[in-house]
């Protein structure tokens, strides 16, 4: 007789257990080069796709202007300033800058649109530019600084700290990864600063001290014609800024719109040409790979059918056969998910409301399920009856009789009429007492005469009287049904 392997089999089954269960998706990091810290984001939910040392301190560099276009951009929407208003460069719009800063050719004195500015600032990385917005937006730099580390606190950057309004580093200006998304997110919102980023070349007027001037993006991704080369144009890529000085590194913000996929990438702290020699801008190369990642495994997916019912509850005062009813999302959810994603994994957490009472018409929102994939929450959506719930007769009868006597009238109309009820019977009790007292005087009288008449001694006590008084109606009786015979 052969002896069978049990170890084999067991090990067999294991693996096809392995295989049918479901499975969430485990997907590999993006193959990145040098990026120190970084954030992959979907512009559309805000959910981070990808995150390294994204609460990481580092050196902003020239992502710094990204928060200054925008307190300018905020300005001109309020209307503190017009687009062609003129500005005079300040007398010292060229401090703190040295020979390798990167300008526009701003001097003091110079005459340029307030529009002119925020191109330089934005697309031509312009310092000097930074510090003529600053100072028109709120007469001084140091003013603005202030301007700028107030503004990050609003959109709940905790980490982030401004020292002037274009980036030259020093070790009191930071912000992390993270936070950089924050404010390039909220500048995204506005359509000028949009418009502005994501510009590849700018023609600038003459101004009263320079000859007109031409200059193309430095970021690389969206111009061919920037200082790092062409090599790096990147079709789905648009706006934001780029950023380097030695401390910093390579930074590169950007955005990337590929099928319906919206990316907002933040790659700081890159090797490069200038400091580590290496012959590529890998702020723009991982960045890439970045966005090559997500694409290639990340789709919208409809994580959430509104047909699905997801509970199912009682409802006070409905119908017999209206008693429970099933709820079910409002609206399907689309995601956008790793592609290799189980649906199955989808999990939703129903809150169902307090209180729910018959009638209730089809499509009444009545609670709301978290969505959860892989115990992660992706927002909620609400839940719904898919039809009407009906009110129960009895219920409805027993509601309004319930209704009626809470109010303070009805309980003051029967407390009244409980006490002209209690009075009315004490009278009638009372009216029956006096009633049977006089009847019974009448008939001691009667039987006191009955007795006279007789010869009797009327002199008796009550009980005595009461006695001779049922002797003497006996009496009478008999004699009245010997008459009648």
């Amino acid at each position: 007789m052969k002896k069978i392997k049990i170890f084999p089999f067991f090990i067999a089954i294991c693996l096809f257990l392995t295989l049918c269960a479901p499975a969430a998706s485990a997907l590999d990091a993006p193959p990145l080069h040098s990026a120190k810290a970084v954030v992959l984001a979907d512009m559309d939910s805000g959910r981070l796709l990808y995150e390294m040392n994204k609460d990481e301190r580092r050196s902003p560099a020239s992502l710094t202007k990204i928060m200054t276009v925008l307190l300018a951009v905020e300005a001109y929407e309020r209307g503190d300033v017009a687009l062609d208003e003129m500005v005079t460069a300040q007398a010292d719009c060229l401090a703190g800058l040295d020979t390798s800063s990167s300008t526009s050719g701003i001097q003091p004195g110079e005459i340029i649109s307030f529009e002119d500015l925020l191109y330089c600032a934005m697309v031509h990385s312009a310092n000097e530019a930074c510090n003529v917005l600053a100072y028109r937006i709120s007469g001084s730099v140091p003013a603005f600084v202030e301007l700028m580390n107030r503004r990050a606190e609003e959109l709940g950057c905790t980490d982030t700290h401004f020292s002037d309004p274009n980036g030259l580093s020093n070790e009191n200006h930071y912000t992390t990864a993270y936070e950089m998304y924050l404010i390039t997110r909220e500048a995204l919102r506005h359509p000028l600063f949009a418009e502005i980023c994501n510009t590849r070349g700018y023609d600038m007027a003459a101004t009263n001290l320079s000859p007109a001037r031409s200059f193309a993006n430095s970021n690389a991704l969206i111009s061919a014609d920037s200082d790092y080369g062409s090599s790096y144009v990147y079709p789905p890529a648009a706006g934001v800024k780029t950023g380097f000085t030695q401390l910093a590194g390579y930074c590169l913000v950007s955005t990337a719109e590929k099928d319906g996929v919206q990316l907002l990438a933040v790659v700081m702290g890159c090797d490069g040409w200038l400091n580590a020699g290496i012959e590529e801008y890998e702020n723009f190369s991982d960045t890439i790979k970045l966005y090559n990642w997500a694409f290639d495994n990340f789709s919208y997916r409809q994580a959430v059918s509104s047909i699905s019912t997801v509970t199912r509850v009682q409802v006070e005062h409905a119908a017999e056969s209206d008693a429970y009813v099933n709820l079910r999302p409002q609206s399907d959810v689309t995601l956008l998910l790793p592609k290799d994603l189980n649906l199955e994994t989808v999990e939703l957490r129903p809150v169902v409301y307090d209180g729910l009472e018959a009638p209730i018409e089809a499509g009444t929102v009545l609670g709301r399920a978290e969505i959860l994939i892989g115990g992660e929450s992706y927002g909620s959506v609400n839940l719904v009856n898919a039809t009407k719930v009906e009110l129960s007769r009895r219920e409805f009868m027993s509601e309004q009789v319930h209704q009626t006597l809470s109010k303070p009238f009805v309980i003051v109309l029967i407390v009244l009429l409980l006490v002209l009820a209690i009075g009315y019977l004490t009278m009638v009790l009372r009216y029956r007492a006096q009633r049977r007292k006089y009847l019974r005087r009448k008939r001691e009288l009667a039987a006191r005469r009955a007795a006279r008449e007789r010869g009797i001694d009327v002199t008796l006590s009550p009980e005595s009287s009461q006695r001779l008084a049922v002797i003497v109606d006996e009496e009478i009786q008999r004699r009245n049904q010997k008459k009648e015979k």
